[in-house]
Order: C-alpha cells, then sequence, then structure tokens
C-alpha cells in the first residue's frame, strides 16, 4: 500500500463535485481504497474523502474510535469503512454544532451546524450495497466527508467564522461554541 498526498485548502480538487464511480470492483479502486485507509490511519484522521488525495471520484473511508462513539444503536465504534457512490439524506431537521477539524485544513478547527440524524445508502469495498442510519459521531464524520465529495470545505458550512481557529489557541482558551 500506499501513503497518498493530501490535498490542501485552495487547491481546485477540493472545490469540484467528483465523478460518479462506474465499477467499485476495479482493481485501481480497490488499490485506492486501501491507500486511503492507510492514509487515513496514519494521519491521524476519522475520514477521508477521494478528492482529498487528488482522486475526483466519489469514495470516502472513515472509521469511529471507541473514544468518539455515543454509543448509541446508529454511533457505534467502527474500523475502517468505506462508501463509494454514497446519498446522505437529513432523517429530521435536528441540528448540532459539531468542532470539527480536516486533514485538508491543517491545524484548525470549527464548530460546524450539522444534521443530528441522517440516512445513509452507497455501495461497499465489494460494490455491494449498504444502507442505514447514523447519529452522534458517525453522523458527523460521514456529514463531513460527504461534502468533500461535492466540493464543499467544513468553513463553508460555518454560520460564525467568530468559531474557528488554530488547534493550539483553541485548546488553550477552550473551544467554545456560541
Amino acid at each position: 500500500m500506499t501513503l497518498l498526498k493530501i490535498a490542501r485548502m485552495g487547491h481546485p480538487v477540493l472545490l469540484r463535485r467528483a465523478d460518479e464511480v462506474p465499477d467499485p470492483t476495479h482493481p485501481d479502486i480497490q488499490q485506492l481504497v486501501a491507500d486511503m485507509i492507510e492514509t487515513m490511519e496514519d494521519a491521524g484522521g476519522v475520514g477521508l474523502a477521494a478528492p482529498q488525495v487528488h482522486r475526483s471520484c466519489r469514495i470516502f473511508v472513515y472509521r469511529v474510535p471507541q473514544a468518539r462513539s455515543t454509543g448509541a444503536g446508529d454511533d457505534q465504534p467502527c474500523g475502517p469503512s468505506v462508501l463509494i457512490n454514497p446519498r446522505i439524506t437529513p432523517l429530521d431537521e435536528e441540528t448540532v454544532l459539531r468542532l470539527e477539524g480536516c486533514l485538508s485544513i491543517p491545524g484548525m478547527r470549527g464548530w460546524v451546524p450539522r444534521h443530528a440524524r441522517i440516512g445513509y445508502s452507497g455501495l461497499d469495498a465489494q460494490g455491494q450495497p449498504v444502507a442505514g442510519t447514523a447519529s452522534g459521531f458517525l453522523a458527523n464524520v460521514m456529514q463531513h466527508e460527504y461534502d468533500h465529495l461535492d466540493g464543499i470545505l467544513y468553513p463553508m458550512r460555518m454560520n460564525d467564522l467568530r468559531l474557528m481557529g488554530f488547534d493550539t489557541e483553541m485548546a488553550r482558551y477552550g473551544a467554545q461554541q456560541a
């Protein structure tokens, strides 16, 4: 496997809608998924979208560490997983502010409004359909990575840029939400 270079904010690949994946079982896609998982884990991330590694295709990988899970039925810890050609739908109008960071915007964090519960569907690494619901941390990660597939970075979702700052400053003064 190969560690992939992560695109940073300002690169055009992060600002366009990614292309559908015609054949999730193609060896190039299988290799990309494996490399994305290795890259995500090496970078200490919990999610990574293909545009973040300079590939404009609708794939993201994610994981939910035990410490980040709420323990709810649809927010369980999970090891590395993939969604190919995903679809995400809010299940209701409830939103919550979530503190987010991004491997493409290193050293920064911000409070982002996200849907509290979502439905998701897509294909797994074998091209088989998967679907479910997500809340808590899992819902947050999925929405963040899905946004990357549409050319959206988390600051574009923020309502108040005063709620964004460098990791070091937010740790020193507290990551306060409004």
